[in-house]
């Protein structure tokens, strides 16, 4: 079976976490990834994460995350020696992506126009906070400064104490999802016209999109969306409960699925009281309802809940840890934890995580070891054409 991007070569000169999870992303379908590095120092994230002596070898936990497969060559992009190399490369690329503030790459004499002119077919890809053009275009961003301008703070956590962050990078890791999408919708398109573009993607629209049932009812109908902590705007009883031993997330959003967990905690009754009538009446009512669910709830623990309202086809998980939601045979089954071995520079095995898709008929990379900085340049310079005495020149130089 080949990869469905097999093939395909990505330069990935993006750092710490949009960037290079959607170069990630492209790598686990098959893609060749270069991830272009600067001499010395690498991508950030070499030295975050939450072990130290990983972070001092430069294979940050942070980095380990998302660069798996990938390979390393270090470029100094401010030398001309370095540049003469990056466009040879580009050359022979099919996707860029980089995450620079807007006109970085244009100063460096290597924006799209640039490279197009050497490479028509090329599909660049432009990550940034809030887009290539604007007023905000070469403001800072990083993920909490997003998350906060989005609107998603204002509407995490509940009246008592939000505005809450999503407790992961959220809208770092939709800027690289957004544009790993688009880049891929590129690809298509390249083959129909056989000619490459640009892509802009800004992290600030990309969190915006995807708040759209958010955002629609502000819009559409002009409520202004508020905090509401572990409760659905939608439907109740649908939230997260308290049961024996630990909590329960429940999603009773019809009236069948309301009826049959009315049912099943031996409170037939509460269906045909006229403040849960409807859909509306128990949104209204919430808070009572919740009190009353929730005291037939700690007769048991969350495990047992979930087991039996699932059965009785009402949607329900118990509220685990990250630990704990590793753990389970779901994900085991599914394989989207990989050990890695072998990995040099780090002298012992690391677990990565794979995308949350498969494909039908088609094979995963083999090898995801994430590169220790620069351990492909020699590889590449010698796939780019360049023979022993050029590299030791650019080697010198301080190019390499």
């Amino acid at each position: 079976m080949t990869a469905v991007l097999s093939g395909i070569r990505v330069i990935d000169i993006t750092n710490v976490l949009a960037g290079p999870f959607c170069a990630y992303q492209l790598a686990l379908s098959g893609a060749e990834v270069i991830k272009v590095e600067a001499p010395g120092t690498g991508d950030l994230a070499r030295q975050l994460g939450a072990d130290p002596e990983l972070s001092q070898q430069l294979m940050g936990a942070s980095f380990i995350a998302q660069n798996g497969g990938k390979k390393s060559m270090t470029l100094n992009l401010k030398l001309e020696g370095g540049k003469e190399i990056f466009r040879r490369l580009v050359r022979s690329a099919d996707v860029l992506v980089e995450n620079f503030r807007p006109g970085v790459m244009d100063r460096l004499g290597l924006g799209y126009n640039a490279l197009a002119g050497i490479n028509p077919k090329l599909i660049y890809c432009a990550i940034s906070g809030f887009g290539q053009e604007g007023p905000m275009r070469e403001a800072p961003a990083y993920d909490q400064i997003v998350q906060g301008m989005s609107g998603v703070m204002s509407i995490t956590g509940d009246r008592h104490n939000a505005p809450y962050r999503v407790g992961y990078p959220v809208s770092d890791s939709i800027g690289g999802l957004t544009a790993a999408f688009a880049i891929s919708s590129a690809l298509v398109g390249r083959e129909r016209t056989g000619e490459g573009r640009f892509i802009d993607v800004s992290m600030l629209d990309s969190t915006i999109a995807t708040m759209g049932w958010i955002v629609s009812n502000y819009l559409i109908a002009g409520v202004e969306p508020e905090p509401i902590g572990n409760d659905n705007f939608t439907a109740a009883p649908s939230g997260t409960f308290r049961t024996g031993a630990g909590l329960l997330n429940i999603a009773a959003n019809t009236d069948d699925q309301f009826a049959s967990l009315a049912k099943l905690i031996e409170r037939p009754d509460l269906v045909g009281d006229p403040r849960f009538l409807t859909r509306e009446s128990r949104k209204r009512n919430r808070e009572v309802l919740t009190l009353l669910i929730e005291t037939e709830l700690r007769q048991q623990p969350a495990v047992y809940w979930e087991d039996q309202l699932n059965k009785a086809g009402v949607p329900a998980g118990r509220v685990l840890s990250v630990p704990q939601a590793l753990d389970l045979p779901q994900i085991a089954h599914r394989q989207l934890i990989r050990k890695v071995s072998d990995v040099a520079g780090i002298g012992k095995d690391v677990s990565v995580v794979q995308g949350g898709y498969r494909y039908s008929d088609a094979d995963v990379p083999s090898d995801l070891r994430p590169p220790t900085l620069g351990q492909h340049t020699e590889e590449m310079l010698g796939d780019l054409g360049y023979g022993s005495e050029e590299i030791e020149k650019f080697r010198a130089a301080g190019a390499i």
